[in-house]
C-alpha cells in the first residue's frame, strides 16, 4: 500500500523535451526579431510568451520532484538541468526587451549571427534531452554535447569581432552601448547551453 503512494520516476524525460522545444521555438522567434524590425512588438510579445511557457514547464517539473520518491536521474542533476534551460528562455526575453526598451532602430549581421548561433544551440539542446531517457544513447548525447560546446565557442568568436568592429567603427557612444549589452546577453544564451550540456554529460558518465 505505502509503494503504491509513493511515485516514481514522473515525467521527468517529457518536461526536458516539453521546454527544450520551447527553447528552439524562443531562438527561433530571436531569429526573426533579429532578421526584421519591422514586426518588433509582435516578436517581443511571442518571446515573452513562450519564456511564460517554460516557466509553467520548469514549475511542474520541480513540483514533481518534491513529490516523487524514486527519480530515474540524481535529484540533483533533475534539478540543475531544467533550471538550467528555464536560464536560456531568461536570457531570449532579457536580449527581445533590450532591443524594444533601448530602441535600437538597425540591427548589425553579428547580432544576426549571434541569433542564429542561440538557435541552433537550442535545437543542439533539445536532440540531447531527447535522447536522454536511454543511456543506450550516450555515445550520440555526448557528440551532441561536443556540437554544444562548439557552438559556444563559435559564438565567443563572434562576439569578440563583433566588439572590437563595435568599438573601431560605432561613432555613436550611446548606440554603441546599446549593441553591446545586446552581442553580451546573446552570447551568454550559448553560455547557458553548454552549461546544459555539461549537465548532461554528467549525467552520462553517471548512469551509463
Amino acid at each position: 500500500m505505502f509503494g503504491r503512494l509513493m511515485p516514481t520516476e514522473g515525467k521527468f524525460f517529457e518536461y526536458f523535451i516539453q521546454h527544450g522545444e520551447l527553447c528552439v521555438k524562443g531562438g527561433k522567434e530571436m531569429v526573426a526579431l533579429m532578421t526584421n524590425f519591422d514586426d518588433l512588438e509582435h516578436r517581443v510579445h511571442a518571446i515573452e510568451s513562450i519564456e511564460k511557457q517554460a516557466d509553467k514547464v520548469t514549475y511542474a517539473a520541480l513540483d514533481l520532484l518534491h513529490k516523487t520518491f524514486i527519480t530515474p536521474l540524481d535529484r540533483d542533476d533533475i534539478h540543475k538541468l531544467i533550471t538550467r534551460m528555464d536560464d536560456i528562455l531568461d536570457l531570449m526575453e532579457d536580449a527581445a526587451q533590450t532591443v524594444s526598451l533601448y530602441d535600437i532602430k538597425v540591427i548589425t549581421p553579428e547580432a544576426k549571427r549571434l541569433a542564429e548561433l542561440c538557435q541552433t544551440s537550442c535545437e543542439k539542446v533539445l536532440a540531447a534531452v531527447s535522447l536522454l531517457h536511454n543511456m543506450n544513447n550516450a555515445r550520440e548525447i555526448l557528440n551532441i554535447c561536443s556540437e554544444i560546446d562548439k557552438l559556444e565557442s563559435d559564438a565567443d568568436h563572434v562576439m569578440r569581432a563583433a566588439m572590437s568592429k563595435l568599438f573601431r567603427d560605432e561613432p555613436d557612444v550611446r548606440n554603441l552601448i546599446k549593441l553591446k549589452a545586446i552581442y553580451e546577453i546573446l552570447e551568454t544564451v550559448t553560455d547557458r547551453c553548454e552549461d546544459v550540456a555539461n549537465i548532461v554529460e554528467g549525467i552520462i558518465v553517471e548512469n551509463a
